[in-house]
């Protein structure tokens, strides 16, 4: 794990989070508790902040950042999957973001949305609670049901279980 200072501003890590040995966090950073930063994260907040809410997790290979304009604030609970870009943008509460997928400057995705995998979500495009949204440009395709809802809820879930084994030394440890 690598944390780093820029200008006066220092990483706030919250309790029980888990960082990958090969993450960068950067600056203004905030992480809510119980949080999970998976392996070539880079969380870079040097000319605005983010902040990331309690048992939320940002899988492998994500790119957060920001412009001094528009922080990056994603709320509690919410999946961030592999290879996403969030950028100024603002992440509701149970949200999932799919695989590749892209979310741009002051866009806002609304709690307990998904965004699936590869779609590209637009600057300054805002969507509604529930929300399942895919597409390049992306669009709201239509309202999640509560089947959806309980599925999906199911991936924040297992990545506080992740965490878990991953701050475990019995279970994860580098070997070279």
């Amino acid at each position: 794990m690598a944390l780093y200072r820029y200008k006066n501003f220092s990483p706030t890590i919250g309790k029980e989070c888990f960082v990958a040995p090969s993450a960068d966090v950067i600056g203004r950073v905030t992480l809510g508790d119980f949080t999970s930063i998976w392996f070539g994260v880079i969380v870079r907040a040097d000319v605005n902040e983010i902040i990331i809410g309690n048992k939320s997790n940002v899988q492998d290979i994500s790119m957060l950042h920001v412009t001094e304009k528009h922080g990056l604030y994603i709320g509690d609970e919410v999946t961030i999957a592999h290879s996403v870009t969030l950028h100024g943008c603002i992440i509701g509460n149970n949200c999932l973001i799919g695989m590749g997928a892209t979310v741009l400057d002051g866009a806002e995705i609304s709690e307990q949305s998904v965004i699936a995998a590869g779609s590209v979500v637009a600057p300054g495009k805002k969507f509604p609670p529930r929300s399942l949204i895919k597409g390049f440009p992306a669009k709201a395709e239509r309202e999640l049901t509560a089947e959806e809802l309980v599925k999906y809820s199911e991936n924040f879930q297992n990545y506080i279980m992740y965490r878990g084994q991953f701050l475990d030394p019995k279970q994860f440890s580098l070997i070279s």
